[in-house]
C-alpha cells in the first residue's frame, strides 16, 4: 500500500513538472527564437535600406569631395601674448 502512494506521488510530480515547468519553458523558447529571427530579418532590411541610401547619397557627393580637400585645412597663426 505504502509503495502504491509511493509511487502515485512520484508519478503526479513528475506530471506537474512536466505539464507546469518543461512545456512552458518549450514553448517561450520557441517564441523568443521565432521573434529573434524576425527581429534580425528586420535588421537586415534596415541595413539594406541604409546602404542602399548611403550609395545613392555618395555617388554625386564623390565628385564633390575631392575637390574640398584643399578648403578643409585652416591655417592659424600662433600668437604670443
Amino acid at each position: 500500500m505504502i509503495k502504491f502512494i509511493f509511487y502515485g506521488l512520484v508519478i503526479y510530480l513528475i506530471y506537474k513538472l512536466v505539464f507546469e515547468f518543461v512545456i512552458p519553458v518549450s514553448k517561450a523558447s520557441n517564441q523568443m527564437r521565432e521573434k529573434l529571427q524576425q527581429m534580425q530579418e528586420q535588421q537586415r532590411f534596415q541595413q539594406e535600406q541604409a546602404r542602399a541610401q548611403a550609395q545613392a547619397k555618395a555617388e554625386p557627393v564623390a565628385s564633390t569631395t575631392s575637390t574640398s580637400s584643399d578648403k578643409d585645412y585652416i591655417e592659424f597663426e600662433e600668437i604670443k601674448p
